[in-house]
């Protein structure tokens, strides 16, 4: 079930990078490296922290090849419609979802505490993407105000920890708490709800 997810992720992350490189306009080089940083960011920074070697993308080394396709078949996609921008949100809330519990369960295994594991949960999810959005030159956005990303995995980290505990709902743990990220993580881009924020200075 891990290795599933974790394909999952990959596959979900990889197409949320390669759709943003191509709103940059960027040619197949920028596509398939900001393809390769959103999918492979977070859990690189897991396995480090976690003194894990080699790391994950090197060891189910067919990873980096699957996004290496999946680039250069976006790369020669024609020009998206606009409408299609709406849709952008749901690679990026599954990868956000699967990643995170990939991630905390990892750290888990590894022995470290439930706060820590959550923690490595929410870099995993979330890290590739605040890579992403420094290459194209943005304010990563959990660093400012705009719809929950990082507490959508937080909070889900913690359900697949409550569910992981109890014996009758263990083959479900992961694949609900996954849900339940994506299911935040959507609303909160739908309704617009962010973390209370200090007000912008005067001018």
């Amino acid at each position: 079930m891990d290795t599933v997810i974790e394909l999952l992720a990959v596959i979900a992350s990889a197409t949320y990078g390669s759709l943003r490189a191509r709103r940059q306009h960027m040619d197949f080089v920028g596509v398939f490296s900001l393809a390769f940083i959103v999918a492979f960011g977070g859990g690189t920074l897991r396995d480090l922290f976690l003194d894990q070697h080699p790391l994950f993308w090197m060891r189910e080394h067919h990873y980096p090849v699957i996004v290496f396709f999946l680039a250069l078949v976006m790369s020669f996609l024609k020009e998206l419609p606009d409408k299609f921008e709406r849709y952008l949100n749901i690679p990026d809330a599954l990868g956000l979802g699967l990643f995170s519990i990939v991630g905390a369960n990892v750290a888990l295994d590894a022995g470290v505490s439930l706060f820590n594991a959550s923690l490595l949960g929410v870099g995993t999810g979330a890290f590739g993407g605040v890579r992403g959005d420094i290459v194209c030159n943005q304010v990563p956005s959990i660093f400012r105000p705009a719809p929950l990303f990082a507490t959508c995995s937080f909070v889900g980290c913690w359900v697949f920890f409550g569910l992981r505990s109890h014996s009758a709902t263990l083959p479900y743990a992961a694949p609900l708490a996954v849900l339940a990220i994506v299911v935040m993580r959507l609303l909160a881009i739908w309704y617009r709800l962010h973390l209370p924020h200090t007000a912008e200075p005067p001018d």
